[in-house]
């Protein structure tokens, strides 16, 4: 097992919080790579939600994926135990070989990938989307797996 892919709904809400819910979000150091998602003000896209966030602590993504709605189009967050090891993660080998520990991948508003080297995390994952009635819900395998590249867009 790689991961964990599966559907969401493409609307406003807190779609970050809700799916990294079972992840042990607070341990890791988290970089923000490109990705487009709109915190929402009076019922409409307001600022972007990351701005010019590229690494947040655990501790600080928890705060601002819980705090307000918003609506996601893109995101990239990858996890590393502390980012002095962080390297350039674009392909799974490159996954592999680092201290990366998670990838999460959000396209188009609803097509959500992640890739965790912990089993026990992408089991709690997939059951928990299958809980939530996500859409499509699957494990990613060395056989399924058709990403060439672990970036959002």
């Amino acid at each position: 097992m790689r991961g964990v892919s599966f559907e969401i709904l493409n609307k406003y809400g807190k779609q970050l919080f809700d799916i990294l819910i079972e992840v042990e979000v607070s341990c890791w150091d988290w970089q923000i790579g490109g990705g487009e998602a709109y915190v929402i003000e009076n019922g409409t896209l307001g600022k972007d939600l990351f701005g010019t966030i590229t690494s947040l602590t655990g501790r600080e993504l928890i705060k601002l994926i819980s705090e307000n709605e918003y609506y996601l189009i893109f995101a990239d967050l990858k996890a590393y135990k502390n980012f002095e090891s962080e390297l350039k993660i674009e392909t799974y080998e490159d996954f592999l070989e680092s201290d990366c520990q998670f990838v999460l991948l959000l396209v188009d508003s609803s097509f959500v990938t992640i890739y965790s080297k912990s089993k026990s995390t992408i089991q709690s994952l997939y059951n928990q989307a299958v809980a939530t009635k996500y859409k499509k819900v699957e494990y990613i395998t060395d056989d399924n797996d058709e990403r060439t590249t672990l970036i959002a867009f």
